[in-house]
């Protein structure tokens, strides 16, 4: 189980730093990912992260904003966003895949409840 924390009401330009906890998963397995989903959209891929931390991706609409870690002896998974916009309103979801990499939504095979993030203009 993931359960992704840390979301809520920011303004333009402002910062949040979201929470991933894995229960019952050893996360150092998986390659984890951040996904988030707007209203009326599908799924999009944000970041990524290798399962020893060495490699991230980034999609390009939050590169150089965003910052993905892990700390996988506290079996946890971090998303610092900064320089918020209001189209970064969305759910933002914890994924775990048991793929080599993974940067597309479709290579996540288990996924957290989201936590809802909303950037005001």
């Amino acid at each position: 189980q993931l359960q992704a924390s840390g979301g809520g009401v920011v303004q333009a330009g402002g910062s949040l730093r979201l929470s991933c906890a894995a229960l019952g998963r050893t996360i150092s397995n998986y390659y984890m990912g951040w996904v988030r989903q707007a209203p009326g959209k599908e799924r999009e891929f944000v970041t990524s992260i290798s399962r020893r931390g060495e490699t991230t991706n980034y999609a390009d609409s939050v590169k150089g904003r965003f910052t993905i870690s892990r700390d996988n002896a506290k079996n946890m998974v971090y998303l610092q966003m900064n320089s918020l916009k209001p189209e970064d309103t969305a759910v933002y979801y914890c994924a775990a895949s048991s793929a080599a990499l993974a940067i597309t939504v479709s290579t996540y095979n288990y996924w957290g409840q989201g936590t809802l993030v909303t950037v005001s203009s």
